[in-house]
């Protein structure tokens, strides 16, 4: 079983093992799937335009190693406008949490073998950035 992170009332939290089995997901591959249904998707994946009718999207990371996910979240929020929930699936590690997090993931499923409150704790190590992202996209010379 994993661990569910998401992010409620601007906190990130970890959805307790109970809620986590009433929220069980359905999820589809991209040739199956019909819009309203969730989607997941590999990280080599070509965007669709429809695929932001998705009531949620999963990408599937193979590996810690593959950085390919990060790309096509970004892709997903710039391209499509994609404004639902992006929940990182599959090799999800506390080391990327926050890297996950600036190119617009909204929650994580975290192995079973991962630790949650590391996890939680990694998410947000830092205040500022100087770099844009998907969640800022000014820089920090442009905010000030």
């Amino acid at each position: 079983m994993h661990h569910l992170i998401n992010k409620q009332n601007d906190e990130w939290q970890l959805v307790s093992q109970e809620d986590s089995e009433q929220q069980k997901i359905e999820w589809q591959d991209a040739e199956s799937w019909q819009p309203g249904q969730a989607l997941r998707l590999p990280v080599d994946a070509e965007l669709d335009p429809q695929w932001g009718q998705a009531s949620v999207i999963g990408i599937d990371f193979p590996a810690l190693t593959d950085g390919r996910g990060l790309s096509l979240a970004v892709l997903l929020r710039t391209r499509l406008n994609y404004s639902g929930d992006l929940r990182g699936l599959g090799a999800v590690h506390e080391d990327i949490l926050h890297f996950m997090v600036r190119c617009g993931f909204s929650s994580f499923e975290l192995p079973e073998s991962r630790d949650p409150n590391v996890a939680l704790n990694c998410i947000a190590p830092h205040k500022q950035y100087y770099q844009s992202s998907v969640v800022d996209p000014l820089n920090h010379f442009d905010r000030v």
